[in-house]
């Protein structure tokens, strides 16, 4: 599979770039700290290590929010990195809050995509309550793989004020997150988005990152057709680039503001 990791000093520089992007995002919003949702994952644990580079541990306010399906590893994890860097942080359950929506619309019940986005957007809501009251910006967590295929939920954990990590592939992530010492057991867990029992990321999508990766990179974002991938890196199928590539352009609504009709003449 193709290798998208960087040298040495091309990681060096992501890692200043992504912290003075935080630096200068947050100063442009007239404040000095952030909030941040954590899920004890690869990506919400990076972005923790480089908000706390760019703004001071003392700028940062973590928020773990479990749900009904969350698991209890995670959510030990995510308290963990908070405590490890010194971050404050609250824990806010979000299934009482999901309960009282699906009692105002039991129709939903069962539905396990609509109550599954009921979860993230309930924590982007909790994000914003904390972030208003302190006048703070709410960082994001996504990648720049699960950008690309829409592998999050539009008003949900892709409502943010910024995606520090969002030009990263997820090979790429794995590997910032070792530069800045996280420790190994994170780096390589299993992602899962928590939204219902049983959830991987890799599971949901159909394939694994380090083939998502490949066909994003050389593909979607690079110059070679279907076939020409196929033929360059060896277990890539051409149903796999199509999955992809479909989920690309389905998806190309959750990263667009939403439209408005053409002005008149």
């Amino acid at each position: 599979m193709i290798d998208l990791r960087f040298s040495e000093s091309e990681l060096q520089a992501r890692r200043d770039h992504i912290v003075q992007f935080v630096r200068d995002t947050v100063d442009a919003a007239g404040t000095d700290r952030a909030v941040l949702g954590l899920s004890g994952g690869i990506d919400s644990t990076l972005t923790a290590h480089l908000a706390v580079e760019a703004l001071g541990a003392e700028n940062l306010h973590g928020l773990v929010m479990p749900g009904a399906v969350s698991r209890d590893d995670n959510m030990s994890d995510a308290e963990w990195v908070a405590r490890e860097l010194d971050v404050a942080y609250d824990v806010f359950e979000i299934n009482p809050i999901v309960d009282e929506f699906l009692d105002t619309y039991p129709e939903a019940e069962g539905d396990q995509v609509a109550v599954g986005n009921a979860r993230a957007r309930t924590r982007a809501v909790l994000n914003y309550l904390v972030a208003n009251h302190e006048d703070a910006v709410v960082l994001g967590t996504g990648n720049r793989s699960e950008a690309l295929v829409g592998y999050f939920t539009k008003y949900g954990d892709g409502a943010v004020d910024c995606h520090p990590i969002g030009n990263l592939y997820k090979q790429q992530v794995r590997q910032l997150a070792s530069h800045v010492g996280v420790p190994d057991e994170l780096v390589e867990k299993p992602a899962t988005a928590g939204l219902w029992a049983g959830q991987t990321d890799e599971a949901e999508l159909g394939l694994d990152y380090e083939t998502l990766d490949a066909i994003l990179a050389l593909h979607v974002d690079g110059p070679l057709s279907e076939a020409a991938l196929v033929r360059e890196i060896e277990g890539v199928t051409e149903a796999q680039v199509r999955t992809v590539r479909e989920k690309y352009e389905r998806s190309a609504h959750k990263r667009r503001v939403p439209p408005s009709p053409e002005p008149l003449d």
